[in-house]
C-alpha cells in the first residue's frame, strides 16, 4: 500500500534533449570552467587567456546554433523539453546573434581593462551568464522560462554596471538599474499570474489555442495580464514612458559594460516580446496594437528630441537607443510576417552598431573613463583618424545613411508600417529619424573640426593608448579586431544585405 502511494507521488520528469539547449549550456558551462580555473590560481590568469577563452566559448556556441539552424532547415520547427523550448528559425536567429555578441565583446573588454588596470575574470564571466539568459528568452515557449531567462539576463548586468568602484556614478547606476529592474520583474510576474488566471496556462502555444477557441470580449483579467506583460517588456527595452533608468545607467556604468548591456538586453527583451505577442496574443492584436502605436510615437519623438540637447555622449547614446527601440517596435506593431522580419533584421544589425560605438566612446573617455563631453571630441579625427572614422560610420549608420545597414533597417520597418496602413506612424517615425540625424552628425562634425577638446586627454594618443601598438594606429590589437568585426557587419551588409535579410525574413515563429 505504501509502495503504491510512493509510486503515485513519483515525479515524472520530461525527456531532455540537450542538443536543443546546447548553445545555452556552452555559455553556462564555459562560465563555470572559467571561474573554476581562475580560482585555482592565486594571482589569477592573464587577460589574454580570459578574453581568448570567451571568444572560443562564443565560437562554440555559434557552431551549436548553426547546427540547430541546419536541423530546422532540414526537418522543420519543433518543440522540446515538455514543449517549453521552441526550436525554429526565430530562436536560431537570436541564438546566432547572442553568440556573435559574445564573440565580439571580449575584444573590447580586454582593451578597456588593460587601460584601466582591471584584473579578474568577472568582466568576462558575467556576460556569459547574461548571454545564456537572452538565449533562453528567445527559445522559451513558456512564460515561466521567459521570466527565468529575464532574471538570468538581468542580474549579471546589474553587477557589471557597478564594477567600477572608483566612480560613485557606477554604484549609483547599478542601484538604479537593480531597483527599476526588480520593479519591472514584479510587474511582469503579476501579468503572468493574471494571464494564467484567465487562460489556465503559461505555455505560449496553449494560451494561443485557448484564445483561438474562446470568446474573450470584456475579459478584464486577461487584458490586464497582457498589458502588464507588455509593460514589463517595455521597461527592459527602455521604451517611453518606461525609460527613466536608461540615461543614468548608460552614463554611470563602465562604458564597455554599457555597450554590452545595450546590445544583449535589447536582443533578449525584443526576442521575448515578439514571441509572446505574436505567438500567444495574435487574436488580441486589436487590443495591443493601439497601445504600441502610442508607445512608438512617444519613444521615437522623445528619444530624438531629448538627445539633441545632450552634452554627454553616453547620455546622448542612451536617448538614441530609446529612439531606436521605437523603430524596432514598428515591425511588431504592423503584425505582419514582413514587419517581424524587419524588426529581427533591425535588432541584429543594431547590436553590432551599438557595441562598436560604445567601444570607441570607452577608449575616447581616457583613463578613468570620465571624459565624455561631446565638445571634448573636437579635433579627434586628426589625432586618431581610424577611431574617429569608425565612430562616424557607426553613427551615420544609426542615423540611416544609405549604403549602411541602418538605412535598410529603417526602410524595412517603415515600409512594413506603410503596408499595414499605419501611415501616420510611418510619417512620425521618419520625422524622428530626420531629427535624430542632427545629433549624430553633430558628433561627427565635432570630431572632424579643427582644434582640440577642452580636456587635452582626448588628443593625447600616448596617454590614451598606452597599449600594445598596432603600427601607426597605436591601438590595442584586441580593440582593432573588435572594431573591424563590427565595421564589417555594418559596411558589408550595407552593400550586400540579402543574406542577412533572408535570414531575418525566414525566421518564422513556430505557432505563427
Amino acid at each position: 500500500m505504501v509502495t503504491g502511494v510512493i509510486a503515485a507521488q513519483a515525479l515524472h520528469l520530461p525527456h531532455v534533449n540537450y542538443t536543443t539547449i546546447m548553445p545555452e549550456l556552452i555559455l553556462l558551462g564555459g562560465m563555470l570552467v572559467l571561474l573554476l580555473v581562475s580560482a585555482l590560481f592565486k594571482k589569477g590568469l592573464p587577460r589574454d587567456f580570459y578574453a581568448s577563452a570567451v571568444v572560443g566559448i562564443g565560437a562554440a556556441s555559434l557552431i551549436a546554433s548553426l547546427v540547430l539552424y541546419h536541423d530546422v532547415a532540414a526537418h522543420g520547427s519543433f518543440t522540446a523539453i515538455a514543449h517549453s523550448i521552441d526550436v525554429d528559425g526565430f530562436s536560431v536567429l537570436f541564438l546566432t546573434l547572442v553568440s556573435c555578441i559574445t564573440i565580439v565583446y571580449p575584444f573590447f573588454a580586454h582593451a578597456y581593462m588593460q587601460r584601466e588596470g582591471f584584473e579578474g575574470v568577472e568582466f568576462f564571466a558575467l556576460p556569459l551568464i547574461s548571454g545564456a539568459g537572452a538565449m533562453f528568452m528567445a527559445s522559451a515557449n513558456d512564460l515561466i522560462l521567459i521570466f527565468l531567462g529575464l532574471e538570468i539576463l538581468s542580474i549579471p548586468l546589474y553587477v557589471m554596471a557597478g564594477m567600477d568602484q572608483r566612480r560613485e556614478t557606477s554604484g549609483e547606476a547599478a542601484m538604479k538599474y537593480f531597483i527599476m529592474g526588480a520593479f519591472s520583474s514584479a510587474i511582469f510576474l503579476y501579468g503572468m499570474a493574471l494571464t494564467y488566471g484567465a487562460t489556465g496556462s503559461l505555455n505560449l502555444a496553449e494560451i494561443s489555442a485557448f484564445l483561438s477557441k474562446n470568446y474573450v470580449f470584456g475579459n478584464g483579467v486577461l487584458l490586464a495580464g497582457m498589458g502588464l506583460l507588455l509593460v514589463g517588456f517595455l521597461f527592459k527595452i527602455a521604451a517611453v514612458p518606461f525609460h527613466f533608468w536608461s540615461p543614468d545607467v548608460y552614463q554611470g556604468s563602465p562604458t564597455v559594460a554599457t555597450g554590452f548591456m545595450a546590445a544583449i538586453a535589447k536582443a533578449g527583451a525584443f526576442a521575448a516580446l515578439i514571441r509572446v505577442f505574436m505567438a500567444s496574443f495574435p487574436t488580441l492584436a486589436s487590443d495591443w496594437q493601439p497601445l504600441l502605436w502610442v508607445v512608438i510615437v512617444l519613444t521615437t519623438l522623445f528619444g530624438a528630441v531629448v538627445a539633441l540637447v545632450q552634452k554627454d555622449i553616453k547620455r546622448m547614446l542612451a536617448y538614441s537607443s530609446i529612439n531606436q527601440a521605437g523603430f524596432i517596435l514598428l515591425g511588431l506593431q504592423s503584425d505582419t510576417s514582413k514587419g517581424i522580419g524587419a524588426s529581427l533584421y533591425y535588432v541584429f544589425i543594431y547590436s553590432f552598431l551599438i557595441l562598436g560605438t560604445f567601444a570607441i566612446v570607452a577608449i575616447a573617455g581616457a583613463k578613468g573613463d570620465a571624459i565624455h563631453n561631446i565638445d571634448d571630441l573636437k579635433g579627434y579625427a586628426k589625432s586618431h583618424p581610424f577611431l574617429a572614422t569608425s565612430l562616424a560610420i557607426f553613427l551615420v549608420s544609426q542615423a540611416g545613411a544609405p549604403f549602411t545597414t541602418g538605412f535598410l533597417a529603417k526602410l524595412q520597418v517603415i515600409t512594413a508600417a506603410v503596408e499595414a496602413h499605419s501611415y501616420a506612424l510611418a510619417v512620425i517615425a521618419m520625422v524622428s529619424a530626420a531629427i535624430a540625424t542632427g545629433f549624430y552628425l553633430r558628433v561627427v562634425y565635432v570630431m572632424f573640426s579643427e582644434g582640440t577638446g577642452t580636456k587635452n586627454a582626448l588628443s593625447s594618443g600616448k596617454e590614451i593608448y598606452s597599449l600594445s601598438p598596432l603600427g601607426k594606429l597605436n591601438i590595442s590589437p584586441w580593440l582593432f579586431t573588435g572594431i573591424v568585426l563590427c565595421l564589417s557587419v555594418t559596411v558589408l551588409f550595407g552593400f550586400w544585405p540579402q543574406p542577412l535579410v533572408d535570414f531575418a525574413t525566414h525566421a518564422r515563429l513556430l505557432f505563427r
